[in-house]
């Protein structure tokens, strides 16, 4: 009977404990858009925090096979049973609460989850029929289990994807009267794409994909699913982590004409050079038609690397948008407050005129002349233009002022933090009367560069903020290090483990008058 027993809570038991405490790990595997080295480098960094547990529970199970073996069942099942309460211990410890970004549970992880099974399973009877003890390494090394079964299904995921694809490609090229806008960039293409949607809905009819879907799949699902025989223009935002990401999205949905936003050291920790940026971007002018158009920032003023890429083009239709006077749409004279901003606008030889949003920040304003310079180029007019440009909304997480009923302001900029907007964005909350308070993790992704970028951050926030709330002990060493050096009252300085625990702390503090920026927001994978 306790040799039964034991058969049972191996299979079934020991199984459903490895699947369980694989969630997390598969998580991961997901927000790192199924890429193995991004999902590596989080288990090397973050991954391994109190994987001791599920270790000794695999050390545990461990002592029970060798129970067994020398022919004391119910000593195993007493065993066994200790294993999975110290396994239900880990996956309970492990278990992400309060995800920014939950597991979805998708089609490909479904079919994940059951590939897993399945070899758990096997792999269990295996194990207790044979009496070997080969199930505890599936136990003990779990997060490399997880990447092996990721490798052993990319074939079929592989398959299952062009097939998604192909039929998306079929959908767009039976329709040639369909003109397609490719928006690429280190920072602003989410907002690019919902400022030029709102304005060429003044003409158009437009399909503006929501939120990041800026992947393949992410743009196969949008055409199979959204795009509708009226519509006249078709907006792909296009995002890329690697050399080549943007080149395979020009080559799926063939734009005619291609928005660069900006261009900066974004993502260096698959980069790795910002050469190498500058070039992924550009895969996305070299892959339009000779007729196409291609639109470009001027950024000389700042990081200078968009503009590089304009001088480099031998497109005959190549656009300059930006404050400076050689642009073919300039901005100038901005008036920037808390409610919004004003600005002129001069296209070529044309009579400027004055435009308001209720954008925040003078880098929207950046944002605003892309999508003003398409507009033109698209024939709308002045009208047409400036009535957009009213009623564009701020995108949700972006430099969004959230009222409440306590007279406190909150600007919540919690997507993506980078320099610039994140620049901007303390520019924007000194514009407010009041305590000037910030909460921030700084920012991630810039490989050797990170700790160099927070610490310039952290100057400007000393300059400008009255209370600061670091997120992340390890995170924001060098901004609390640089904000000592900077002479900022540390004792207005908060270093809090996350942002739960900064807003309990900050929650007594605020008061009427108050503004608070919520500038970045970790993903759950870069999570302490």
């Amino acid at each position: 009977m306790w040799d039964t027993v034991f058969l049972i809570l191996s299979i079934a038991g020991i199984s459903a404990e490895c699947l369980l405490a694989s969630l997390t790990p598969i998580h991961m595997l997901q927000l790192e858009s199924y890429q193995a080295p991004g999902y590596l480098r989080w288990l090397s960094e973050r991954g391994v925090k109190g994987y001791w547990i599920q270790a000794a529970a695999a050390a545990v199970y461990l002592a029970a096979v060798i129970a067994r073996a020398m022919g004391s069942a119910m000593a195993a099942v007493i065993l066994t049973v200790l294993s999975l309460l110290v396994g239900a211990l880990y996956i309970w410890k492990s278990k992400i609460r309060d995800a920014k970004k939950p597991l979805r549970y998708t089609a490909r992880i479904k079919r994940f989850i059951a590939a897993e099974l399945f070899l758990l399973v096997i792999a269990a009877i295996l194990a207790v029929f044979t009496g070997t003890a080969a199930y505890v390494l599936i136990m003990a090394a779990l997060p490399l289990f997880v990447l092996f079964v990721h490798y052993m299904m990319l074939p079929v995921e592989t398959a299952v994807n062009n097939w998604y694809k192909r039929d998306a490609e079929k959908m767009l090229r039976a329709r040639p009267d369909l003109l397609v806008i490719g928006i690429t960039g280190s920072y602003g293409k989410t907002s690019v794409k919902y400022i030029l949607g709102t304005i060429l809905k003044e003409k158009f009819s437009v399909l503006v994909p929501p939120s990041s879907y800026n992947t393949p799949m992410g743009l196969t699902r949008v055409i199979r699913e959204q795009l509708e025989s009226g519509h006249q223009i078709f907006l792909a935002e296009m995002g890329a982590r690697h050399v080549g990401d943007i080149k395979e999205l020009v080559e799926m949905v063939r734009p005619k004409i291609g928005i660069i936003t900006s261009v900066g050291p974004q993502h260096l920790e698959t980069f790795f050079t910002v050469e190498n940026v500058q070039n992924t971007k550009y895969e996305l002018i070299e892959g339009l038609p000779d007729d196409g158009a291609a639109f470009f920032p001027d950024d000389s003023g700042t990081l200078g690397l968009a503009r590089p890429l304009y001088d480099r083009s031998i497109k005959a239709k190549k656009f300059l948008f930006g404050e400076s006077e050689d642009c073919d749409v300039r901005v100038y004279d901005i008036k920037t407050g808390s409610s919004g901003s004003e600005f002129t606008v001069k296209i070529r030889d044309a009579e400027p005129f004055r435009a308001a949003t209720k954008l925040l920040g003078t880098h929207n304003i950046m944002n605003i002349a892309a999508g003003i310079s398409v507009a033109h180029y698209l024939g709308m007019s002045e009208d047409e233009i400036k009535a957009g440009v009213s009623l564009i909304e701020p995108v949700e997480h972006r430099l969004q002022l959230i009222p409440t009923g306590n007279g406190v302001n909150v600007i919540d900029d919690a997507f993506n933090s980078n320099p610039q907007g994140a620049a901007a964005a303390v520019e924007v909350l000194s514009s407010f009367e009041g305590r000037k308070i910030i909460v921030t993790p700084g920012m991630v992704e810039f490989g050797e560069k990170q700790d160099e970028v927070n610490a310039d951050f952290a100057r400007k926030i000393a300059d400008k903020c009255d209370i600061v709330f670091l997120i992340g002990k390890k995170q924001t060493v060098s901004m609390y290090r640089a904000l000592a050096e900077a002479s900022f009252n540390m004792e207005n300085v908060h270093v809090c483990g996350s942002l739960n625990e900064a807003s309990g702390m900050m929650g007594p503090m605020l008061k009427a008058g108050d503004t608070v920026l919520f500038e970045n927001d970790l993903p759950d994978n870069y999570t302490e």
